[in-house]
């Protein structure tokens, strides 16, 4: 390895179990030198994040429920505590009522719209100040989108409106952390066999379709998002800010299936 992390330490939020994208963001990022902490909410998830998080060598695991005011102060000041100070925050966490990511998106309750805006976007702008207020000489902020956010994508429903309004928001932040020097960036998969990923429903449906159709005849992996997270939070990335990347085989330059699977 490279070591392009080595010194470098910071937080990494929403891994559920090890097919998660923070997961394979952790790996990569660890794999290169950087000392980690973990947040995770209720002690069920606690259960699978610790050992995980034991395996990268970290001991600090942090429960930390986003929609919980004085949580996240806590959270917060456990790292201050701990760090004194940090250099990326990974923000994986999205939210939506199972029930809702079917049928169509018109039948969306008030209340799962509110809450899906919550958890999958305040919790970014939130964690996001507060990450900034510990990294004085600068840093590296990453969040996850995926391209149901500019175009309509089977039953992914309030989600598409939620991750629309994520990748707003990076762009709002990286102009007001840039003289800071922050750098916002979100990283945008194509379709991944994880926890969150199956609770859409058709996902495995979606997943054969780009796997067949994108340029590259391939899905995302783990590692390939742990790479691009590497060089935005590393010194590579450091004129990078405000950004969306797609890592999807190519698929979303795609005006229609390839031939042979129309």
């Amino acid at each position: 390895m490279a070591d392009l992390m080595k010194g470098k330490r910071g937080l990494i939020m929403g891994v559920a179990n090890k097919r998660s994208i923070a997961w394979g963001i952790a790996e990569a990022l660890a794999g290169e030198g950087a000392e980690l902490a973990f947040s995770y909410q209720g002690n069920m998830f606690g259960d699978r994040v610790k050992p995980l998080a034991e395996s990268l060598g970290s001991d600090f695991c942090i429960d930390l429920d986003v929609t919980d005011e004085a949580a996240m102060e806590a959270g917060f000041a456990a790292l201050r505590e701990r760090w004194g100070s940090m250099d990326f925050l990974v923000h994986a966490i999205g939210f939506s009522d199972k029930e809702e990511l079917a049928g169509r998106f018109r039948d969306t309750s008030r209340a799962n719209f509110l809450n899906s805006m919550n958890i999958s976007v305040y919790s970014f702008i939130d964690a996001a100040n507060r990450a900034a207020e510990l990294m004085p000489e600068g840093g590296s902020i990453i969040t996850l989108t995926y391209n149901g956010s500019q175009r309509v994508a089977p039953f992914y429903n309030v989600m598409g409106p939620a991750k629309a309004a994520l990748e707003s928001s990076v762009r709002y932040l990286a102009n007001d952390l840039g003289p800071q020097n922050i750098r916002v960036n979100a990283i945008s998969p194509g379709p991944m066999k994880t926890l969150a990923g199956a609770a859409i429903a058709g996902a495995r449906k979606t997943f054969r379709h780009t796997e067949a159709n994108a340029p590259l005849r391939r899905n995302v992996t783990l590692e390939a998002v742990g790479g691009t997270a590497v060089y935005l939070a590393s010194d590579y990335g450091n004129c990078t800010s405000g950004e969306i990347i797609k890592v999807d085989g190519g698929f979303h330059v795609l005006g229609m299936p390839q031939f042979d699977n129309l």
